[in-house]
């Protein structure tokens, strides 16, 4: 569990306890998010907590019976790609219940440098489209470049960094919590690291985090170390935090590195620079096929460019032989699953793929990618380096939540199932106070993460003895099971185990640096 440094109320969203609460949690054990869990109740007036204790004062309008049960704050998951279903046309799909069937109250978007660069109205729309969860965002490197540059592979114009720097920067006056980047990815990789710290550096002034789904995890190009240096060298000369987004080490060629980043990530942070990351508990990690496979060459100007490149055979020679490195990278055609994409190949590997059509591998994926972009979940991480990072006390849980995984619907309780009663790589308090208090002490959400007098009332209640993900690689849109109760901002979102329908949710801007926007 946290120690030092661990969030605090503070007066700035500090109440006075009611005489008549509107609900109270009642017998559960406590786990606050930052102390010892104790039996006791929670109880909740509006959107805020008046009362965690032993026993609350009687009168409550309502009461729930949380005996048994773990009460613990509303899970906040650190990378998410929700964003979409939080923008959408439909009512149901912006209750983000895969989120809250599993405790999930609070979820960051626009990570790996995607999202909307419009924060101001990406924050506000709650307001008018009501939301189950509650939301804060980042402004996204690849949105940005996108929308000055295109999906050209060359450096911007001065003129073109100069509008870039001004995106960013009227994103972090209107509530960004910092400037996320997916160098990995087409277009964002093309950008050389001056670039990237110049843009850091607009955030940086605003106070921003620099959250990054780093430029290698793998053996691609500058390999798993040397993106990890990169992503502390944009800190360091930029001045801001450092997130590594998911991290993990990526492919065949870098298991067992998990020790050697976990040192130096711990060198970082002994010499004084501020590193953090967030993980999600699966062993396959989910991706575009073409990102996983392609040379990044080959998307140079988008998709429509990819398909020309691909009707031209000197030029498709050439990517195969780099495709069929990539796959040897990720660990072969069986590794690779089908998640996305024409419903004909979905569910399947590329290995039995290629086998029902008699078509080598390579040549499989490139017929399945002139068909349409398709999703993969790719088996590339082992055990023990999912286990050496997810003991570090700087690493908080996530799900990078995306359609077609499991890791949407059950993350976090996978993550407590398998790797806290199960396995026992860590223990209860740490799970919840890496899902809770810690992202919120981390990217400054006052009043989140905690169960406390005054702190807002995100709060959920599950069963210890069956909190559990169902969903899986081949079923992966089923709900967890053993959540009994979530309350987001002091509404009932399920109950006994059933969504309520009622959309709660905020957008939760960050309080850019003082004095620092006009």
């Amino acid at each position: 569990m946290l120690a030092a440094g661990a969030l605090t109320a503070s007066s700035a969203f500090a109440r006075p306890a009611a005489a008549e609460a509107d609900i109270v949690l009642k017998g559960g054990t406590i786990h606050t998010g930052t102390a010892a869990p104790f039996v006791g109740d929670v109880a909740i007036t509006d959107d805020r907590i008046t009362f965690v204790g032993k026993a609350a004062p009687a009168g409550a309008k309502r009461v729930i019976d949380a005996e048994g049960l773990v009460v613990a704050p509303g899970f906040i998951d650190a990378h998410t790609h929700v964003g979409d279903m939080i923008a959408g046309n439909d009512a149901a799909e912006r209750l983000v219940l895969p989120f809250l069937m599993q405790g999930v109250t609070t979820a960051f978007i626009g990570n790996d440098g995607g999202g909307d660069i419009d924060t101001a109205a990406v924050l506000g729309s709650a307001a008018t489209r009501p939301v189950g969860i509650n939301y804060a965002t980042f402004v996204g490197f690849g949105a940005v470049r996108k929308a000055v540059v295109g999906e050209a592979d060359r450096a911007p114009t001065a003129a073109e960094l100069g509008e870039m720097k001004t995106i960013v920067g009227k994103a972090m006056c209107s509530g960004a919590l910092g400037f996320s980047t997916g160098l990995f990815y087409a277009p964002q990789n093309f950008a050389k690291q001056d670039e990237v710290v110049a843009l850091a550096k607009t955030s940086a002034a605003h106070g921003g985090i620099y959250d990054s789904h780093i430029r290698d995890e793998s053996s691609y190009t500058v390999g798993l170390s040397g993106a990890i240096d990169e992503a502390l060298t944009v800190g360091r000369e930029a001045g801001m935090p450092v997130h590594i987004a998911h991290i993990k080490a990526l492919g065949v060629d870098v298991h067992g590195q998990a020790p050697a980043i976990i040192a130096k990530i711990n060198a970082a942070r002994a010499a004084g620079q501020v590193v953090h990351a967030d993980q999600y508990p699966w062993s396959a990690s989910g991706t575009a096929l073409s990102a996983a496979l392609l040379p990044r060459w080959a998307e140079d100007g988008g998709r429509e460019a990819m398909l020309k490149r691909f009707d031209e055979p000197e030029t498709l020679a050439r990517i195969r032989t780099e495709m069929r490195e990539n796959l040897r990278r990720r660990g072969g055609a069986a590794s690779l699953l089908l998640t996305r994409g024409p419903d004909d190949v979905v569910g399947k590997t590329l290995e039995e793929i290629a086998a029902q059509t008699g078509a080598d591998p390579v040549d499989a994926a490139v017929a399945v990618m002139r068909r349409g972009p398709t999703g993969v979940a790719s088996f590339n991480q082992t055990e023990p380096d999912i286990a050496a990072f997810m003991k570090q006390p700087w690493v908080m849980t996530s799900s990078d939540g995306s359609t077609g995984h499991p890791r949407l619907y059950g993350s976090y309780a996978r993550k407590y199932d398998k790797y806290v009663k199960t396995d026992k790589v860590i223990s209860l308090g740490d799970f919840i106070a890496r899902s809770t208090a810690l992202p919120a002490e981390t990217f400054s959400l006052e009043g989140r993460g905690v169960l406390k007098t005054g702190a807002f009332a995100d709060v959920v209640a599950f069963d210890p003895a069956t909190f559990a993900s169902r969903a899986d690689y081949a079923q992966p849109t089923l709900f967890a099971t053993g959540v009994r109760t979530v309350i987001v901002n002091g509404k009932v979102a399920v109950e006994n185990g059933a969504p309520t329908g009622v959309a709660a949710g905020r957008g939760l801007p960050r309080t850019p640096k003082a004095g620092s926007c006009p």
